[in-house]
């Protein structure tokens, strides 16, 4: 099967180029062009990867590049987007460019080619504070941020081909995921990698809100299964560890976990708007399980603790934190 892979230059789409490649797919990834000619985290993927898989780079914004990258592939796993809520404060219109117009294109692109299925994903955060848990795909929809709102949009793009034109659209919501690579504008890279400079003092926004934190593992098993899962087209399908827990617990188990004795001090410039923070996310998995024989291998306070403690084990070697500015914020 030849797979398409948008944003595999990421953090989830890293690891889902270098998972699929070991099962032996031909892998097409999408990588967003630059003058350093850059990769992303491909760049660094294992030896036994480098040369096995092909790269096209370009710009989900460009319809033309788009339909190129296409071409000749079974199935598009479409991931790239811009992810940043705070960023989404400062820039909201480009959220609009990439998230919505990008799916646009994508979907189009399938429908012209006739892919045999476009999985999209989509973010917890298109439900905002949680109305009632655990979440299930019913939940109505918030946006609370602009990102969320071009996510919402982007969905809707998505799932309108597959009701107006029967293009194989299924959508995929991961509830919060973490794990190595991941950007350091999220929680949990933000706190182990402060610490892993020997900070005392750890900046965090807001320290209440829940999440339903996700193993970037367990997320990448989740697009896998949907490859092959035909009773999801046309729907969303939540992929979530079945637990939640706070921002402010979570600092305390990381600083446990990596044997350190910190105070967490809230920091201003990092709390959102007051009615645009998502107070409280919990998934329910249970369509994932039925439809897709998915439920996550990483679930709860015991599987959150190993994910915590691979993600802290790839982030406190000296050549993995160097990629990280610490001494900012990164929005």
């Amino acid at each position: 099967m030849k797979i398409l892979i948008t944003g595999a230059d990421g953090f989830i789409g890293s690891h889902l180029t270098e998972t699929l490649v070991r099962e032996g797919h031909e892998v097409r990834a999408f990588v967003l062009y630059n003058s350093f000619n850059s990769w992303g985290w491909l760049d660094k993927c294992g030896d036994d990867l480098k040369g096995k898989f092909e790269v096209f780079t370009g710009d989900i914004r460009d319809p033309y590049g788009v339909l190129e990258a296409m071409r000749g592939c079974d199935v598009v796993l479409h991931l790239a987007a811009l992810i940043a809520i705070p960023y989404s404060y400062h820039s909201p219109d480009t959220y609009i460019d990439t998230n919505i117009k990008g799916t646009l294109n994508v979907v189009q692109a399938a429908r012209l080619l006739g892919v045999r299925k476009v999985v999209h994903t989509s973010t917890s955060e298109v439900y905002g504070t949680a109305r009632f848990v655990p979440i299930t795909e019913n939940h109505p929809l918030q946006g609370q941020s602009p990102y969320s709102a071009s996510k919402i949009g982007a969905d809707q793009i998505a799932l309108s081909f597959a009701l107006s034109f029967e293009t194989p659209v299924a959508v995929l919501r991961p509830f919060n995921t973490y794990g190595p690579r991941q950007s350091a504008r999220a929680v949990i890279p933000t706190i182990i990698s402060q610490i892993a400079s020997g900070k005392k003092e750890i900046k965090l926004g807001a320290l209440n809100p829940t999440r339903d934190f996700t193993f970037v593992e367990d997320t990448v098993r989740g697009f896998i299964k949907a490859i092959d899962c035909d009773s999801i087209i046309g729907s969303v399908t939540n992929l979530g560890s079945g637990f939640e827990i706070s921002i402010g617990d979570t600092a305390k188990i990381i600083a446990r976990l990596m044997g350190n004795d910190v105070n967490f001090i809230s920091d201003d410039n990092r709390l959102r708007p007051e009615k645009s923070e998502v107070e409280r996310l919990f998934a329910s998995y249970s369509k994932a399980e039925e439809l897709m024989g998915w439920k996550p291998e990483f679930g709860g306070l015991e599987g959150f603790e190993r994910g915590l403690s691979k993600t802290i084990e790839w982030f406190t070697k000296p050549q993995n934190l160097a990629n990280y500015k610490t001494d900012i914020y990164n929005i």
